[in-house]
């Protein structure tokens, strides 16, 4: 539950950006900006929630971020124009990534070995159900009431997160492995990560992997009505198919987590990536563009091999740090979330004129994250 309130706060509110540009009379470009900037507070606040939770412990800081969440989607709710709505969005950015994140740490300060990749790849499964689900919640709770709805349904979902953390939530990092809370230390360390080699071409690497699916994700509203024609009650033919390709992903990976080759699981899943993309391309620059199931073919095929490599890419990358997870975990979501950010705000505006030219982009993200892989790899043997 902790891994789905990020994807819940973005895609829920999908089915709604043509009620709210009618309200506050916004275009698609500015209805754009009510996820980007949302994702660029998030990322910025990301760099200190690992850090933090390193100094003072897992559990405070995910309770604190939680209470302001819930605060803050109320301010969501209630806002009388477009301005105020993304400067509350901007607030729930800055403590979403308290659970989130805080999340990943949690799983790796919990389980080693095989039993953290299972664990893991099933975090994956839950964090992809939400894409899916979320934009059908969505469009479920237009059919009850306006846009602000659903903002008081985040409302009321981070109140049941905070109550679970606060009553149900052991603390997972003792005193014992914790790092002094000043500043000094924490930008130190943050640099020592950054500066890392394998972690920059991981963190990339993974970053750049979720980009290519996300690029459809973000432009959904875009990708589903403008492009495919279909209406805010549809975005369940896009999403289910894309989501469920994540599950399984994320479900192979779990189940190949006592093999133990977790490298060449890695390379399977980005190779599947990589024919996916060559299949999307091929599709989308076809007579058969547009018509359904062959756009959504390609997407959710990238779904699958990017859920069963990104796991071990995760995994991989917190262990590069094992006394500094909550600060690796943080500068991953940071390269993640500013990328998907820049996706948001400006990549999509400027691709979305057909089914190709997002097919296009979603490829460079994809071949390039690859690239950094096996660029790793490389390195790797070379210094073994």
């Amino acid at each position: 539950m902790l891994s789905m309130i990020g994807p819940f706060t973005i895609d829920s509110v999908f089915p709604a950006f043509a009620r709210i540009g009618v309200q506050f009379g916004a275009s698609d470009a500015a209805l754009q900006q009510i996820t980007s900037i949302y994702l660029f507070s998030y990322a910025f606040a990301s760099l200190f929630h690992g850090p933090i939770s390193d100094s003072v412990g897992r559990k405070p800081v995910m309770v604190a971020g939680m209470a302001a969440f819930t605060l803050a989607s109320i301010g969501c709710a209630l806002a009388p124009s477009l301005a105020v709505l993304l400067v509350f969005r901007a607030v729930q950015g800055i403590f979403a990534g308290a659970a989130q994140i805080i999340s990943r740490a949690l799983v790796r300060d919990l389980h080693d070995g095989w039993q953290a990749q299972r664990v893991m790849a099933q975090v994956s499964m839950i964090f992809g159900i939400a894409p899916a689900l979320a934009p059908v919640v969505g469009g479920w709770l237009l059919a009850i009431g306006d846009w602000e709805v659903i903002f008081f349904f985040l409302t009321g979902y981070a109140a049941l997160l905070l109550a679970l953390i606060t009553f149900g939530l052991p603390e997972s990092h003792p005193e014992e492995k914790r790092t002094p809370l000043q500043m000094g230390p924490i930008f130190a360390n943050m640099r020592n990560v950054a500066a890392d080699g394998p972690f920059a071409r991981l963190a990339f690497a993974s970053s750049l992997g979720f980009s290519a699916q996300f690029l459809y994700i973000a432009g959904a509203p875009i990708f589903i009505v403008r492009l495919l024609g279909l209406g805010e009650r549809d975005f369940w033919v896009f999403f289910v198919p894309m989501i469920t390709g994540m599950i399984l992903g994320s479900y192979v990976n779990s189940r190949l987590a006592e093999w133990g080759h977790s490298q060449k699981v890695a390379s399977i899943g980005l190779a599947i990536m990589l024919g996916a993309i060559a299949l999307n391309l091929g599709l989308t620059s076809s007579p058969l563009a547009t018509q359904l199931p062959w756009p959504i073919v390609g997407p959710a095929l990238i779904a699958f091999g990017m859920s069963l490599a990104f796991p071990i890419l995760q995994l991989t990358m917190l262990d590069l740090f094992p006394e500094k997870r909550g600060t690796a975990a943080s500068l991953q979501s940071f390269v993640s979330l500013l990328l998907n950010a820049l996706i948001a705000g400006v990549v999509i505006p400027a691709v979305s004129a057909s089914v190709f030219s997002m097919a296009l982009a979603s490829a460079v993200f994809g071949v390039t994250a690859a690239g950094l892989w096996a660029w790793h790899l490389l390195v790797a043997r070379r210094v073994a």
